[in-house]
């Protein structure tokens, strides 16, 4: 039995830890999670060819730390940045990895051996924004295993709906709590296989679940 909660309420619960943590700390142990997932479907981390595909939010800080992690370990990874912004210490950190900035989003999706959706996050509304539709496009047609961070960029976090185009995953790593919109259709079958990675907020949500699926 899988039990989730609001985005409302993951984002509140995520609020009170922040308050009590180093400041950063909560997004690190996210990519941590996020990089070691990723890591697990890889043949291999060194050598493989990873691109991250950046919105303006946190699920793209924490795919740019998790970029800078495989890095690290020999991974050759390249961002694209789809948002205004990106999370400027993540940015850096990954750059100081090895990390680079694509010229071409559509050169580096098409040799890319696994792609990091951190377009949007649980707060997104609607589908991928004009500009994003190109590059989620590409990524799903690559040979590349696609992995959303949080959830597939495009979807509602609570209600499961797709109002316009999405990014099909292969792969979702969800942090803290399952997200109601993962396990009911039609956002479930662009999920793919979920993995839960634990931040510490099991304290900070309330007893009884808003779903059990």
């Amino acid at each position: 039995m899988r039990t989730a909660h609001r985005a409302e309420t993951v984002r509140a619960a995520e609020a009170e830890l922040k308050a009590r943590l180093p400041e950063g700390a909560l997004m690190q142990r996210a990519a941590a999670g996020l990089a070691a997932a990723c890591s697990g479907l890889l043949p291999r981390v060194y050598g493989a060819r990873v691109v991250l595909l950046v919105g303006s939010g946190d699920n793209g800080g924490d795919a740019l730390y998790a970029g800078a992690r495989l890095a690290r370990r020999g991974a050759g990874v390249t961002a694209v940045l789809l948002g205004a912004r990106a999370h400027e210490g993540g940015l850096a950190v990954l750059r100081a990895a090895g990390g680079r900035i694509a010229d071409d989003p559509f050169e580096a999706l098409a040799v890319a051996d696994l792609v990091l959706d951190g377009i949007t996050g649980i707060g997104g509304q609607g589908g991928l924004r004009p500009d994003a539709v190109p590059v989620a496009r590409a990524a799903r047609g690559s040979d590349a295993i696609v992995v959303a961070v949080d959830l597939p960029s495009g979807v509602d976090a609570d209600t499961g709906e797709v109002t316009g185009e999405a990014l099909r995953a292969d792969a979702t790593v969800t942090f803290g709590a399952y997200k109601p919109g993962l396990l009911v259709d039609p956002a479930r079958e662009y999920a793919g296989a979920l993995r839960l990675v634990d931040i510490g907020l099991g304290p900070y949500l309330p007893g009884v679940p808003e779903m059990e699926a």
